[in-house]
């Protein structure tokens, strides 16, 4: 059969499950509208059995003997109508993490790819909600999206104008890198972070996680220590730079978590918006020029603010990327996108989408 056939029957079938995706989340809400309303009326009998069992109504009198305040009794042959003891909490709403609670039906997206990354999710970055996702919650290594963890730790313990010694560690390191330190090297912090989340540098990574904790092994005690109080129940670290795959993963919607918490930070958020930067450097003429790998900054998507790429073998293409129209921000997590394309045209298509479901 035809592969255009094909795609079009599938895409019919994820367009039907999308439909009752969306009638089903309208029957939960007329669901819980109507338990609403049940409790309402259970409690408000409840009160006047109360009422009328204190023996106050038309008499002027206080509570009757043996009774207590707030205690329905038997009065005139009348028994109090007991409140179910279960239901108060089944009504009560269920926690729902960042990144996982649907949004409005009109403002769900349904996007299909020919080749879709192995975990994704679209989602609005001041709400929470969830406009698009493909196993969100699947745990997978994240390589260098790790940075964004690495970079928020440094953010918090130091200042843009502290030196950073080079270690023998960051000169010796594997992967992407500045790749211009040299051992002994003084750097001020601001200059390697920008180095760390524009060309992913491994260097600065270490760098920077040594000079925060001491050792690597510190810090990224540090790091799962601070994942476990920002509640990013699938995520667990094993270096600061994202090289090493095992042992060192997250989910989408974690990672969501954390570009909220990236885009909070005004530092941070200055420079994961950046395309390029020129940096003082000891050597090379004073400047230390630093380009962004993020695909929608170098395709001038309109409205880009951020956040991080990574590539490993095991982790395939990923990024996690933010655009903002007007007031709205929208986030994006591709993890393990095949290419090509790769996670460039993929996000664009999914912002675009989420963007004309909100109107903006």
């Amino acid at each position: 059969m035809d592969q255009d056939v094909l795609r079009e029957i599938a895409a019919r079938r994820e367009w039907r499950r999308h439909e009752e995706r969306i009638r089903s989340e309208r029957r939960r809400a007329q669901l819980r509208r109507a338990l609403g309303l049940l409790f309402a009326v259970i409690v408000l009998a409840g009160m006047a059995g109360g009422v009328l069992a204190s023996g106050t109504i038309g008499t002027g009198s206080g509570p009757g003997p043996g009774s207590q305040l707030g205690t329905p009794m038997a009065h005139a042959g009348a028994a109090a109508i007991p409140l179910p003891a279960g239901l108060p909490r089944r009504l009560a709403p269920q926690p729902t993490r960042y990144g996982e609670r649907p949004a409005p039906p009109s403002e769900q997206v349904l996007v299909t790819f020919r080749r879709p990354p192995v975990s994704g999710l679209l989602w609005n970055i001041d709400t929470g909600q969830m406009l698009w996702s493909r196993r969100p919650t699947a745990r997978v290594p994240i390589a260098s999206l790790t940075k964004m963890m690495t970079a928020l730790l440094v953010d918090e313990r130091t200042s843009p104008g502290e030196p950073v010694r080079i270690t023998r560690a960051a000169v010796n390191y594997q992967g992407s890198a500045i790749g211009v330190l040299k051992l002994g090297m003084r750097i001020g912090v601001e200059t390697l972070m920008y180095g760390l989340l524009l060309p992913s540098g491994n260097d600065a990574a270490i760098a920077l996680a040594q000079h925060v904790s001491g050792t690597l092994t510190a810090f990224v005690g540090l790091m799962n220590r601070t994942a476990v109080q920002m509640h990013l129940g699938c995520t667990q670290f094993a270096r600061p730079d994202g090289f090493q795959d095992k042992g060192n993963h997250s989910c989408a919607v974690d990672l969501a978590a954390l570009t909220r918490a990236i885009l909070g930070r005004p530092r941070l958020a200055r420079i994961v918006s950046t395309p390029m930067a020129v940096r003082p450097f000891p050597q090379k003429g004073g400047k230390l020029y630093l380009y962004n790998n993020n695909p929608l900054l170098l395709a001038r998507y309109p409205g880009t603010i951020g956040v991080k790429t990574g590539y490993t073998q095991a982790a395939g293409h990923c990024l996690v990327a933010a655009a903002q129209r007007g007031s709205v921000r929208l986030g994006v997590v591709l993890l393990n996108a095949p290419g090509p394309p790769g996670t460039g045209p993929e996000a664009t298509r999914l912002l675009d989408a989420g963007f004309r479901a909100i109107g903006v």
